[in-house]
């Protein structure tokens, strides 16, 4: 079965992109915490879905295996789930529970997804996994260093992540391709009413790299690249 599956489904980001393939004539799971906002996501959709706590890695370990089990691995895999540490939570001022929360949910859970539905789609060497990172996980670049630590460190984990498996899948060479987007300030929850971007816009360039033409070979840096970071379909450096 040829599916896309999307974490953080039930909104925002996540939904923007569902609701994009599915237009695009694709067949998508979701994926939620969120049960009752999920299932109206996935009846606006008409698509299957799964609500799961990936804070939990157990939960969530059980939730992926139990979807490659049945549906086999993706052909596209996209990690928009995540959430924004406490206003304050500078390194010397977090508490274990707000690092470990954050860590779970932002880089633990998007390991566990990678580790289960990416190892069958490397192997097969066909797929493409997109995973919604930050900017603030750069480690160049303006407005990169101070406060909200446990976010910046968790998506600096993510791009850390995401160009570690490009080199060990020889940078989309296989026909399996990895990589990270920095969606912008965009109006979701977690961005506010306020941002400049809507949610459409910000999921613009992930639905991008879901269908762009790619080949190796290729003199064109949006068709050759993988295992970077992107904002707007430009590569932003890490």
């Amino acid at each position: 079965m040829s599916y896309t599956l999307v974490t953080g489904g039930s909104r925002g980001l996540g939904f923007e992109c569902a609701k994009a393939l599915r237009a695009l004539g694709r067949t998508v799971v979701l994926v939620a915490k969120d049960e009752s906002r999920l299932k109206g996501a996935a009846a606006e959709l008409d698509c299957e879905y799964r609500s799961v706590d990936l804070e939990d890695l157990g939960a969530a370990r059980e939730t992926f295996t139990e979807i490659l089990e049945r549906l086999g691995p993706p052909e596209t895999l996209i990690l928009a789930h995540g959430v924004m540490s406490e206003k304050f939570a500078k390194t010397l001022r977090t508490t274990n529970e707000e690092w470990r929360r954050v860590m779970a949910i932002n880089l633990d859970s998007v390991f566990c997804a990678v580790n289960i539905l990416g190892k069958p789609m490397a192997d097969a060497r066909s797929g493409r996994v997109i995973i919604f990172s930050a900017c603030l996980g750069r480690m160049s670049g303006p407005g990169t260093a101070g406060g909200l630590a446990p976010y910046r460190v968790s998506k600096a984990g993510v791009n850390a992540l995401v160009r570690n498996l490009a080199h060990e899948t020889s940078h989309g060479a296989r026909g399996f391709l990895i990589d990270a987007v920095c969606p912008n300030h965009s109006r979701t929850d977690m961005g506010g009413p306020d941002a400049p971007l809507s949610a459409a816009e910000g999921a613009s360039t992930a639905i991008w790299l879901a269908t762009r033409a790619f080949d190796a070979s290729s003199s064109d840096d949006q068709e050759r690249l993988t295992g970077l970071l992107w904002e707007e379909r430009q590569v932003v450096p890490w």
